[in-house]
């Protein structure tokens, strides 16, 4: 039998991959790639005697490669919390899909294996920015305040990891970080054994950051605010997590930040408002290349001449 695990390189597909093969150890083909790389069925050449795991990626952008997969005979375990489209009906798909705006992969795989790995789901959850999720499924492992920082700030610095355009972005291309980290069964032993790891990704997420917080927006009113980074490796490391930030000090308005690409068109990131957790992906699947979740969604390639359109149904969607 031949595996795939194919997942996406943010902290969420990251860490339900983790907890998966802690809980069913297995030699796999692994298949990410920055976060933004969703189409990653397409690279997945199986056959009747392969089984294929699908972790937090969109199935409704994955749709043509699904179908191709399970044609050529393979098994397919697919878990996802994002648009999904149409589900097929086929005897060797399972598929556990649930796009609630409190809901992420890495809670669904926690609920999948009853909490077995809880440790890796509360990493995930808090790297997904659903604080409030994380630290409900968190109660049974009766962690002090301290504890539950060290988990979602190592949460928060994979998922800064797994931003950018391509992967020399990064600081760790998402399948090193995960055969790193996929050895612990427990995210404080990877805390203290890996540390030249944690440390690399918290000493750059910090510095990423303070060099963001010196922005100013390219638009702001009541409901709506939108920022635009340089054109650096740095920005987009940071394009994700710092729109995270904006949402979480800001609750009430609705965040974009762009970056540019080297095609000249923007890279998206949109957080509906916190306290109005809806609509995310709704707005941006109005222009090409948009995905996502209700919460949090993207734009992998908006065109320069389309930003005043999209500053404008920003501001009017969450104005309404």
């Amino acid at each position: 039998m031949k595996h795939f695990d194919v997942f996406n390189g943010d902290a969420d597909g990251l860490c339900a991959l983790v907890q998966l093969r802690n809980a069913s150890p297995r030699e796999a083909t692994l298949v990410t790639g920055v976060k933004r790389d969703i189409k990653l069925l397409d690279r997945v050449e199986a056959g009747p005697d392969s089984l294929v795991t699908v972790l937090d990626v969109s199935m409704d952008k994955n749709s043509s490669g699904l179908q191709r997969v399970l044609e050529a005979g393979a098994e397919v375990f697919y878990c996802d919390h994002h648009f999904a489209g149409d589900i097929p009906q086929h005897a060797n798909l399972e598929a556990l899909i649930n796009t609630a705006p409190d809901v992420c992969t890495s809670l669904l795989i926690n609920n999948h294996l009853q909490g077995a790995y809880l440790g890796w789901a509360v990493v995930g959850t808090f790297g997904d920015n659903l604080k409030d999720s994380a630290r409900r499924i968190a109660k049974p492992l009766s962690l002090n305040e301290e504890q539950l920082q060290q988990l979602e700030n190592l949460g928060i610095y994979i998922n800064y990891n797994g931003y950018g355009s391509q992967l020399e972005d990064l600081h760790f291309n998402p399948d090193e970080l995960y055969r790193v980290i996929s050895a612990y069964a427990d995210p404080f032993a990877f805390m203290q054994d890996g540390r030249q790891y944690f440390e690399k990704l918290e000493t750059g997420y910090r510095e990423d950051m303070a060099a963001a917080e010196s922005l100013l927006p390219e638009y702001k009113d009541a409901a709506a605010a939108v920022f635009i980074l340089p054109d650096e490796p740095w920005a987009r490391r940071v394009s994700g997590v710092y729109s995270n930030d904006l949402a979480n000090s800001d609750p009430a308005r609705a965040h974009a930040v762009l970056t540019p690409k080297a095609n000249g068109c923007y890279l998206v990131s949109v957080r509906a408002p916190l306290n109005n957790k809806t609509g995310a992906d709704e707005l941006v699947m109005r222009f090409p290349t948009g995905g996502g979740r209700k919460a949090a969604a993207g734009i992998n390639d908006l065109p320069a001449d389309m930003l005043p359109e999209f500053i404008d149904a920003l501001a009017s969607f969450y104005a309404a």
